[in-house]
């Protein structure tokens, strides 16, 4: 189940957004940024595996900011967290909303999110087990899905319509490319935030992050080549002249395969599945961290509490769903998703300095696993996250001040609202 909802967090990344970044990197940019990236995810996992197994808590990357910098930096996490795992989803759900709708005209893309948030919360309210069972059954039902797709695609594959335009700006490119090949890998942290949850999380989430890390490498090769292989990257981005795509695994199957093919109604169907397992898992992640944050009482106490019936966090699950439908009103889902990245990449620069500091502060400190190749590991995933982050800002300026903007005011809010007195209780 923890394999099942660390790739379920992922997989809707593998069926749409990131062939956004061939316009940017072409094939050998975005195959260059898409190495990095992947050693970047590997490297971070095996040092936030430690971290988790260290400290089995919900609140996973604010736990350990915590801990190692004290309640400020640790805050900060929280809250680059909560942006991850909170804006992620609408995002998810408009596309779930999008996709309903091309099948099914008369139903409104907006209508769709919404009963999407209603019902997957209800889902997550009726226990974690039967939210994870559930995960587990949408997640290995996309995996078998773009295994489908690459058995299809890739005895189809042509390196010489691979490398058809390779670098439309140049190697800069893929610098650009960075933030899009993120998308394979965004929020596969997520697996500690159900430590609590997990029977033997010493045992078990390393298992599971290291497991789930490496079904979604090779997802990632058969998505990217199977994809730009079968007619180029440019079939890939745009569905009508100068109209960017959504259904990149769609539009790639249409070049190997017949429109009226079983095997691409198949794919065209099932395809959904990959988007509601990302969706209905980060809805899990996201009441865990919104769920520490209350036992904290750096959000309001009602939001810390396990409903007595159910065992689950019912209030943060219903906050988390108020939130997100309020986002989706706004229609700038596209937006909200990078500013969504912003987060994850602050969450992983600040777990992977706070796994070094812990190593020198608490070498005491029980550590069931242990990251391999220390300290080459977390230097290797600080400097990519970095530079990732580098990427972000440079692309995308605005956004990026409007996420500076939003940790500073949270952050006074903190100091404004929170306690010197329990600032120190967290810490303990």
């Amino acid at each position: 189940m923890i394999w099942g909802l660390g790739v379920g967090y992922v997989i809707s990344g593998m069926y749409f957004g990131w062939n956004l970044g061939l316009p940017e990197g072409g094939p050998y940019g975005m195959l260059v940024a898409t190495i990095a990236v992947t050693i970047f995810y590997i490297a971070f996992v095996l040092g936030y595996a430690e971290l988790s197994c260290a400290m089995p808590r919900a609140g996973g990357a604010f736990v350990y900011a915590t801990r190692a910098f004290g309640p400020h930096l640790g805050f900060v996490g929280g809250v680059a967290q909560l942006v991850e795992y909170v804006l992620a989803p609408p995002a998810i759900a408009f596309a779930i909303g999008s996709y309903v709708n091309q099948a099914l005209p008369g139903l409104p893309v907006l209508g769709v999110a919404v009963a999407a948030y209603l019902i997957f919360t209800l889902v997550n309210i009726r226990g974690v087990k039967l939210s994870a069972s559930f995960e587990l059954v949408l997640t290995i039902v996309a995996v078998i899905e773009l295994c489908v797709f690459g058995a299809i695609v890739l005895p189809h594959f042509s390196w010489a319509k691979f490398s058809a335009d390779p670098l439309p700006h140049g190697w800069g490119g893929a610098f650009a490319a960075l933030p899009f090949a993120i998308w394979f890998y965004l929020a596969i942290e997520g697996i500690a935030n159900v430590a609590e949850e997990a029977r033997a999380p010493q045992r078990d989430l390393p298992r599971g992050f290291l497991s789930a890390m490496a079904t979604l490498v090779v997802l990632t090769a058969i998505a990217l080549f199977g994809a730009v292989g079968a007619d180029g990257w440019k079939s890939v981005v745009y569905s009508a002249p100068g109209v960017t795509s959504d259904s990149p695994l769609p539009l790639a199957i249409s070049h190997v395969v017949s429109r009226d093919s079983p095997y691409f109604l198949a794919l065209t169907g099932i395809g959904l599945v990959g988007l509601v397992a990302s969706f209905h898992g980060i809805l899990i992640a996201a009441s865990r961290a919104i769920l520490e944050f209350g036992r904290a009482r750096y959000a309001p106490a009602i939001l810390g509490e396990i409903h007595p019936t159910h065992g689950t966090p019912v209030a943060a699950l219903v906050a988390n769903m108020i939130v997100g439908l309020i986002v989706l009103v706004t229609g700038r889902t596209d937006e909200i998703i990078l500013i969504a990245v912003f987060g994850a990449l602050t969450l992983y620069i600040l777990s992977t300095v706070a796994l070094i500091k812990l190593r020198l502060a608490e070498p005491e400190l029980a550590r069931p696993y242990r990251t391999p190749f220390y300290p080459a590991t977390p230097i290797v995933a600080l400097a990519l996250a970095g530079t990732c982050l580098a990427a972000m800002i440079w692309n995308h300026p605005k956004l990026a001040a409007i996420y500076a903007a939003l940790l500073l005011a949270t952050w006074l809010l903190f100091v404004r609202l929170v306690s010197a007195e329990q600032r120190a209780l967290r810490l303990t």
